[in-house]
């Protein structure tokens, strides 16, 4: 779900228990529920705190913005959107609600056009209104490809302007100007209303104008790749201070107005985010109740999970939830890299899920191993696919001697990269984020790789950093581990951004591998089609060539956990970014 929806935490994996508290999680009940801590009476004033590991944010530009987590903080606090997703608990928040437009859209021309009108009062933080030229300007930005990176692509696929024979947009985007004429066409204002027009019917092209890459940028702020320290705002705070290693902190905006926002009530005085701090004592604040009016962004450890979770004092400070995301490796597919089926589906094979398992602490934390790029959640287009866990030679603790037979195999039919993956100088290159539970982890791919005489290689990646730099094609290992979640009920969010083309989140490089070009047809096809039951059959067969291909490996069908202070209220599990809703978070007095 959105897109990226990769959050930031991208390894963070449990799996679904068998015991009747299993039971009750693949209900949908949440262990942990948070309901005491909204039964107070929300109040305003005293400052909130993020505290995290990370260095710093992966983006803060809106329209690089592509993680769950993310996109929902930034959309409650300093960004606003001419849609957004209900601010509740529960299914209804996924539902649309107007916010910087009266409605949410107007759509005509069999939904190739869509029209947006702003509701008046809305400002920036000098004052100065926001105009649909604002709007058409934060809408081109995502088209400077060689600027404007790791954020979604939808309005770049989807707007009415040609494309390149690479598949690449004529237009080029507001530095460059090139084709200026083309995104002028497909974007218009008149007065207060903005117009879209699509290359194709697009029934729920008002989902993807939740997502930050179609927020309003004033041009004279834009300073192009740097905008992404410093954005302006039109929401509830804005940015006093960015520090990366530091802290940000996010004061009032004293120009926005509740009047002109019917979506956000903000209840701190101040936000403060403090980045680089060392996991134990992350932990430790927690786990102590040290600063109560504080969120842990990361969540905790394994072994400090299981303490928190155990104890009946914390039942309204946490949450297990089942998430939006499928967590999986991506396998980077490209020449040089694991361009070989058969040493694609050994590493697979190989695999210890069972070891990872323990590690997270049991069952009860972290998800099931998944089938699947598409979660189970999007019921109309999942379906279990045959093959990978569901092949009879499958093992959750790893099967080396299955591996050592495809090994053998692929000594045949990909001797250089047989070569490179079993030689004990190079071997492949797993890309994962820096932390003590993933350097614990490191330790048991090591040994099950061992088992099946693969070498790996581990390149720690730190998490505020992590997403740029997997989609760096420089910088990118063999293998890359991220997570993904619909960014709405449709599985045209999940298989064209994760192994089709144009997409920042492709992480598999995975255009000249000659499984590509019926795949690419096939994906483009489906995005075509207007009859829903017809193309969510078209999403399973895809599904199913993905993972024939073995583009991503090990997926799991996770949850996740997150942890707050006792002095923090209005926490509720939203939804549709698999994460907290920030905007009515509060400072308990």
């Amino acid at each position: 779900m959105s897109g990226s929806k990769m959050t930031q935490r991208h390894f963070r994996r449990r799996l679904v228990a068998t015991t009747a508290a299993g039971a009750l999680l693949a209900a949908g009940v949440l262990v942990g529920t948070a309901s005491s801590a909204n039964a107070a009476t929300a109040v305003k004033g005293g400052t909130l705190y993020f505290i995290t590991n990370a260095q710093q944010f992966d983006n803060v530009d809106p329209a690089r913005v592509y993680t769950g987590r993310d996109i929902a903080f930034f959309n409650s606090y300093l960004y606003r959107n001419l849609v957004s997703y209900k601010p509740t608990a529960g299914a209804a928040g996924s539902s649309l609600v107007p916010d910087l437009a009266t409605n949410t859209g107007v759509p005509s021309n069999s939904a190739k056009t869509w029209k947006f009108t702003l509701r008046p009062g809305v400002t920036w933080e000098d004052g100065s209104p926001v105009t649909c030229a604002d709007v058409k300007y934060g809408v081109s930005r995502p088209f400077a490809t060689d600027i404007i990176t790791n954020g979604p692509q939808y309005l770049v696929d989807a707007l009415a302007i040609p494309k390149n024979a690479d598949g690449s947009s004529q237009y080029k985007g507001p530095y460059k100007k090139t084709g200026q004429a083309l995104f002028d066409k497909a974007v218009t204002c008149k007065g207060t209303t903005v117009t879209f027009n699509l290359n194709r019917s697009f029934a729920d092209f008002n989902y993807a104008m939740t997502y930050p890459a179609g927020a309003p940028v004033p041009a004279s702020k834009d300073k192009g790749d740097k905008y992404d320290l410093r954005p302006y705002s039109n929401g509830p705070y804005k940015i006093a201070t960015y520090k990366i290693g530091d802290e940000m902190h996010l004061v009032r905006n004293t120009k926005w107005s509740q009047k002109s926002d019917t979506v956000r009530t903000p209840y701190p005085d101040d936000i403060v985010v403090r980045f680089g701090m060392d996991e134990n004592v992350r932990d430790q604040i927690t786990l102590d109740d040290s600063i109560p009016n504080a969120v842990n962004l990361d969540g905790l450890q394994p072994a400090n999970l299981r303490t928190f979770f155990a104890d009946p004092k914390r039942a309204s400070q946490r949450l297990n939830v089942f998430d939006p995301y499928t967590r999986y490796a991506a396998a980077n597919v490209s020449a040089g890299h694991l361009d070989c089926l058969d040493v694609r589906k050994a590493i697979f094979f190989a695999w210890d899920t069972q070891a990872l398992i323990d590690l997270a602490g049991g069952t009860v934390f972290y998800g099931t191993p998944g089938d699947n790029p598409i979660k189970t959640v999007l019921g109309l287009d999942y379906a279990p696919t045959t093959g990978n866990i569901h092949d009879p030679a499958y093992k959750i603790g790893g099967n080396p001697a299955k591996a050592k037979e495809l090994l053998a195999a692929a000594k045949i039919s990909c001797p250089a990269t047989y070569a490179r993956v079993t030689d004990p100088a190079q071997g492949f290159t797993y890309d994962t984020a820096k932390s003590a539970t993933q350097q614990k982890a490191s330790v048991l791919i090591q040994a099950a790789m061992d088992a099946a005489g693969i070498v790996v290689k581990f390149n720690f990646i730190p998490p505020g950093q992590y997403y740029s730099t997997i989609g760096d094609t420089t910088k990118q290992g063999d293998l890359s581990r991220a997570g993904w979640g619909a960014d709405w009920a449709n599985a045209s969010t999940v298989i064209p951004p994760l192994f089709s083309y144009p997409s920042s989140n492709n992480y598999t490089q995975n255009s000249k591998d000659p499984a590509f070009p019926a795949f690419k047809a096939m994906s483009d096809a489906a995005l075509a089609m207007t009859d829903r039951p017809k193309q969510a059959a078209q999403w399973k067969k895809l599904a199913q060539y993905a993972m024939d291909q073995y583009w991503i490996l090990n997926p799991i069908f996770s949850k996740g956990q997150e942890e707050w202070g006792s002095k923090v209220g209005g926490v509720y599990f939203w939804e549709p970014q698999g994460t907290f809703g920030f905007g009515q978070l509060y400072v308990k007095g």
